[in-house]
């Protein structure tokens, strides 16, 4: 009876180690935000916590949310940290005995009964299970790395949306302008004031920024999907707005110490490697300790009656008990080619760690400037370049209330007014994904830096000619 109920706790304590919930709460608590709860069945639809956001207008930080709620790689890479875990239970388990039971065997007996268990496997479950346990701790590594990079990709792709969505109402305003400058130049030509030339290249330059238009309106559509897909929405669930209200760039940077030092310590990517090099660590040791350990099984006899051997008939209904055990010598198979191949994963995965670090100690940097860049780029546009760019035409059309300007000069200079407040959106666009690319290194994120955005085709051709 003692070792029955000792054999239903352990049962009972591997069925609760097959749940992923104690994971989950490592990942909580690595990257200190709160995760999709995943140990449930599978739901195509949004969690409820996700609609009541969509149902108001979206800013950043709720793209975010939703994105770790509801995206479904995501919740995908959250569910295979359970393939780690059943890995380490399975690995923990206890080989089972084999029992055989035989009726009127060959032998004199009248009954045989013999059970036999596996002693190398007995003594090797808690080394496997202690080779195994790094494993888990990889995949919450890399879960964790996962729910970053999922906030920090929701980030950007909901500023590339705004970004896009700005771009375009801007460039309406500078189509109207141009359709102004061209319906002003054909009253005029009509009128013999203005020579066939200039009509030309005002409806040009019109023509040219509606192709430019219709771009970035593709473009905003474009936009808007890749914020969908980030955030794991279909259905009714796409038809979200956007928020009026959104976060200004800051006067100045924080303080940038010791960011190299900040980044290796948070990368949940070294901390998955570190952890997979100990496992390939402790695995190799498992297999040496396979390969020079005999393959030993003891088993127990118990035979029943004894019978004539001529006659058949039964003499004795006493039991007989003996045991034995099976062994194989470790002569030939000793694990040399599985300890060899663990030996090279782990020199290779040291090399690639090495790497890894230095890399990342070069990304940091490269996302650090790429900040500092990007936010004086942003405050130039905002503090010096577009209020320029308004004085320019606040005084143009004094000019022309003076009759010192033609309407098509005061157009194009409103136009070069609209260019600057695109290259404006672009540079602001760029300085908030620096940002959260950059929050995401020192967050253990492996987010890679992403190039600049350039000013589009379609952004460049709306200002036209003049």
């Amino acid at each position: 009876m003692r070792l029955e109920r000792l054999v239903i706790a352990w049962c009972a304590v591997l069925a609760g180690c097959t749940s992923i919930r104690p994971d989950l709460r490592y990942v909580e608590d690595a990257t200190r935000v709160r995760t999709a709860d995943v140990a449930t069945d599978v739901d195509p639809s949004a969690p409820r916590e996700a609609k009541d956001l969509l149902a108001k207008p979206l800013d950043a930080d709720a793209a975010v949310r939703i994105a770790l709620l509801d995206n479904r790689e995501l919740r995908a890479t959250l569910r295979e940290m359970g393939v780690a875990r059943g890995q380490l239970v399975q690995a923990s388990v206890l080989p089972n005995p084999v029992v055989e039971v035989e009726a009127l065997p060959e032998r004199t007996s009248n009954f045989e009964l013999r059970a036999e268990y596996d002693v190398t496997g007995l003594v090797l479950a808690p080394i496997r299970a202690r080779a195994a346990a790094p494993e888990l701790d990889a995949a919450r590594y890399r879960a964790a790395a996962a729910v970053v990079d999922t906030g920090f990709h929701a980030r950007a792709a909901y500023f590339r949306a705004l970004a896009a969505r700005e771009k375009l109402a801007l460039a309406n305003r500078s189509l109207d302008a141009l359709a102004a400058a061209r319906d002003t130049a054909d009253a005029l030509f009509r009128a013999g004031n203005v020579s066939e030339l200039e009509f030309a290249t005002q409806d040009a330059a019109y023509q040219e920024a509606r192709a430019s238009t219709a771009e970035m309106e593709l473009a905003a559509a474009d936009a808007r999907e890749a914020l969908v897909r980030a955030l794991g929405l279909h259905g009714v669930d796409t038809t979200f707005s956007f928020a009026k209200s959104q976060p200004s760039v800051p006067e100045s940077l924080a303080a940038a110490d010791d960011l190299e030092s900040r980044a290796l310590r948070a990368s949940f990517d070294l901390k998955a490697r570190k952890s997979h090099l100990e496992a390939l660590g402790r695995q190799a040791g498992l297999s040496r300790a396979e390969g020079w350990l005999p393959d030993v099984a003891a088993d127990v006899h118990a035979l029943q009656g004894e019978r004539d051997p001529t006659t058949g008939a039964v003499t004795s209904s006493a039991w007989a008990v003996s045991g034995g055990v099976r062994l194989s010598v470790p002569i030939f198979d000793r694990k040399q080619g599985t300890s060899a191949v663990l030996d090279s994963e782990v020199g290779a995965g040291l090399e690639r760690y090495v790497g890894a670090a230095a890399d990342l100690r070069s990304r940091t940097r490269a996302a650090y400037a790429r900040l500092v860049t990007a936010h004086a780029k942003a405050k130039q546009y905002e503090r010096v370049i577009v209020p320029a760019r308004r004085r320019v035409v606040d005084q143009a059309l004094l000019h022309y209330d003076a009759m010192q300007m033609s309407v098509f000069q005061l157009l194009a200079l409103k136009r070069e007014q609209l260019a600057s407040e695109l290259a404006a959106v672009d540079a602001v666009c760029n300085y908030r994904i620096a940002q959260a690319a950059f929050d995401a290194l020192l967050s253990g994120g492996d987010t890679d830096d992403l190039p600049a955005n350039k000013p589009s085709a379609a952004t460049t051709g709306v200002s036209g000619g003049e």
